[in-house]
C-alpha cells in the first residue's frame, strides 16, 4: 500500500492510500475532475507525490449568455 499525495500547480488536492502508483500520462479522476499525471516523485519508501494537470472547466452560464438563439427568462 502506498500513500499517494496529489498536487496541482503546487496546491495540495488530495491524498489516498492505493495499491498501485499512477504513472506518467495516466488519466485520473479526483473529486469528479478529470486530469492527467504530469510528474511522480518518490519521497519515502511508500510515500509518493503525484502532480496532476486538470482539464479546464467550461462555465455553462457564460456559454448560455453568448448564445443569442436561446431566450432568457
Amino acid at each position: 500500500m502506498y500513500a499517494i499525495h496529489f498536487y496541482e500547480n503546487n496546491n495540495y488536492v488530495l491524498n489516498q492510500v492505493l495499491r498501485t502508483i499512477p504513472s506518467l500520462d495516466d488519466n485520473v479522476t479526483l473529486k469528479g475532475r478529470k486530469g492527467k499525471v504530469t510528474n511522480v516523485e518518490e519521497i519515502k519508501e511508500n510515500v509518493y507525490y503525484v502532480f496532476v494537470e486538470f482539464e479546464k472547466v467550461v462555465d455553462k452560464s457564460k456559454t448560455a449568455a453568448l448564445d443569442p438563439k436561446k431566450k432568457r427568462r
